[in-house]
């Protein structure tokens, strides 16, 4: 069916819309549950993930109704995983990776709890997901019926917008603007909650119309539309004009905006280089010059000595938090600064600003970059600094190490993938290390967790990435304690003959945990010690049906393997056993600012030395 967008009118309730085309479907008679189904076809979906239960099974059948009556190329796919928190992921990794809003479908009370943390991580890291629950009937409704749960209490802070849909006369306008509200603005999740009786209730389906919310509406068409007048653009290049060492502070925004291609050609124009978040990278290629990747808590020792040196910083869909800005009166100490975002919040929430404006991200480069086409400026000086903060600082490990280093996996699956990967994680030592050193030259291509930090995020992040995008390679990098979170989802690959490759990064431990008590607590490890675990990771994919399943614990064994296992023609899994005792570094510690950092013995830093004489840090210019 083709999708159908309808126009706000001035008045509450539905959304008048007499001006479309009519829907195919208009005027038929059906239960809710098919007017959900059909509301989803209309919406582009093709796959929805979930699982089933007494409360949504009305919804269920209707998707084996739908299918039944339309050609294998229009069917909706349904992908059912080991646990309702994988169909989350898997729905959040499908939307991730595309930017179409993800759907999951779940079941009443534990089925819909079971959601709580996808919801919410979907929330954290801006991400448009649409869940559907099933309710008990509206007359069971606040009795502790079986399987019944407040399931509006439990969400209403954890999504963008929560429905208990009570009016079967309103079920498809519920349904159009729970799409429209997670794809629009600041994308987020949606939860749809809709008790058994309202989903077999039967109505007349009108085939259009939303639900009107008038201030949200105005507020996010405003912004779509909302030009900068040429005062402001004016005042930005003012801004740029005095500024000898700019740069760019990219965050998850230019992802959720599709405006990397904006930010590349704004970067290029200008000559200004370019820092990313944990969620933003990949809105710059990693492998060009401009790139100084990732920075704060683990980000490139050279990323954040450039924000130490910037006097200008142009921040752009990110917000400042915890793991970047760290010791928030240290950070960019010299730099006045700049914020783009298209949440109004964000502007001075953590950092005073110089100049701000909020609106869309592509938009607003598009038009600043417009703006300047007059404006000339060389900032050689400054790239040769930042060229040499590279040299000097460049990452690296301890190549002598007798045991099998995860950074030197990383390095040689990279030298394999060349960047073309799409690469989710879990949440640790590897997580970091993942973003560290693997390149990635297109946006939507590393997924991880990045404000929740929820372990067991990767594997079934990776299912749904797989699923959206059938012909590109997706890599899930995990580690021993995450994967453990969603282990049953191992087996939702080879159900589906799924060709998503799982690079297990074992160290027997929760690394990043063990890494802080290591350095702050006396190296007691308080239950991050698995070495004692009898888990045969190896063994459980074999016996899931896993065609290649293998462990490495040799340097040797590293470049043949890892090439097999991305050549491999379906789901494949390696084990790599590697040093317990590593950290990740760089690392700025808690309540460090960026001067703090500690680089490790492999990287160098910035001595008293480099700074008296110049060579390097502040003051050389």
């Amino acid at each position: 069916m083709p999708k159908l967008k309808t126009t706000s009118a001035p008045h509450l309730g539905v959304v008048d819309a007499s001006s479309q085309a009519a829907h195919p479907l208009a005027g038929t008679t059906m239960a809710g549950s098919d007017v959900i189904i059909q509301v989803l076809a209309d919406e582009g979906v093709d796959t929805v993930f979930g699982y089933s239960g007494g409360a949504i099974l009305p919804t269920y059948d209707a998707i084996f109704r739908y299918n039944e009556n339309h050609a294998r190329d229009e069917e909706m796919r349904l992908v059912v995983p080991a646990t309702e928190q994988g169909a989350g992921f898997m729905a959040a990794g499908y939307a991730r990776s595309t930017g179409k809003v993800g759907v999951m479908l779940v079941t009443s009370g534990p089925g819909a709890t079971n959601t709580v943390t996808p919801i919410r991580d979907s929330q954290a890291d801006s991400v448009p997901v649409v869940l559907i629950c099933g309710q008990v009937p509206r007359a069971a409704m606040g009795t502790d019926a079986f399987q019944e749960a407040p399931v509006f209490n439990i969400m209403a802070s954890c999504a963008k917008h929560v429905f208990l849909l009570t009016d079967e006369t309103k079920i498809e306008e519920t349904m159009r603007t729970a799409f429209d509200l997670a794809r629009t603005g600041r994308p987020g999740p949606v939860v749809v909650d809709i008790p058994k009786d309202v989903q077999l209730a039967e109505g007349e389906f009108k085939g259009t119309g939303l639900l009107d919310f008038r201030g949200y509406d105005e507020r996010t068409k405003a912004l779509e539309q909302k030009p900068m007048d040429e005062g402001l653009s004016a005042e930005f290049f003012k801004i740029l004009k005095r500024s000898e060492r700019p740069l760019i502070y990219a965050g998850g925004g230019v992802i959720n905006a599709d405006a990397a291609e904006e930010l590349r050609r704004f970067a290029d124009r200008f000559g200004i280089p370019v820092v990313t978040t944990l969620m933003g990278i990949g809105s710059v290629d990693t492998t060009e010059d401009l790139s100084m990747r990732m920075l704060g808590m683990h980000g490139m020792a050279y990323a954040n000595y450039a924000v130490e040196d910037c006097d200008l910083l142009i921040a752009v869909g990110s917000r400042f938090d915890d793991r970047v800005a760290g010791k928030v009166e240290e950070f960019a100490p010299d730099a006045r600064i700049v914020h783009l975002d298209i949440d109004a919040s964000e502007i001075g929430k953590v950092k005073n600003v110089d100049w701000s404006f909020v609106g869309d991200a592509r938009q607003a480069l598009g038009q600043l970059t417009k703006a300047g086409a007059k404006f000339r400026k060389s900032f050689a000086a400054w790239h040769k600094h930042v060229a040499d903060l590279k040299s000097r600082h460049a990452l690296d490990f301890n190549r002598e190490s007798g045991a099998l280093r995860a950074e030197y996996v990383l390095e040689e699956l990279n030298a394999i993938t060349k960047g073309e990967a799409i690469v989710s994680t879990g949440v640790g030592q590897h997580q970091m290390w993942a973003a560290q050193y693997i390149d990635f030259k297109h946006p939507r291509t590393f997924l991880t967790s990045g404000s929740m930090g929820t372990m067991g995020f990767g594997l079934p992040a990776a299912i749904g990435a797989q699923l959206a995008n059938p012909d590109k390679l997706v890599i899930d990098v995990d580690g021993d304690g995450s994967i453990r979170m969603n282990l049953g989802e191992l087996e939702t690959l080879t159900n589906y003959d799924i060709p998503v490759k799982v690079l297990l990064i074992n160290n027997q431990g929760d690394g990043m945990v063990r890494q802080w008590q290591d350095l702050f607590y006396e190296n007691r490890y308080a239950g991050s010690d698995k070495t004692l675990h009898k888990k045969d990771f190896v063994g459980a994919c074999k016996a899931d049906g896993f065609g290649f399943a293998k462990r490495i614990s040799r340097n040797e064994d590293v470049r043949k393997t890892l090439q097999e296992f991305v050549d491999h023609d379906g789901p494949a899994f390696v084990e790599a056993m590697v040093d317990t005792s590593a950290h990740v570094y760089p690392m700025v510690g808690p309540g460090m600012g960026y001067k703090d950092m500690i680089t490790g013995a492999h990287i160098p830093s910035r001595t008293d030395k480099d700074d008296e004489d110049g060579s390097s840090g502040g003051g050389y210019f």
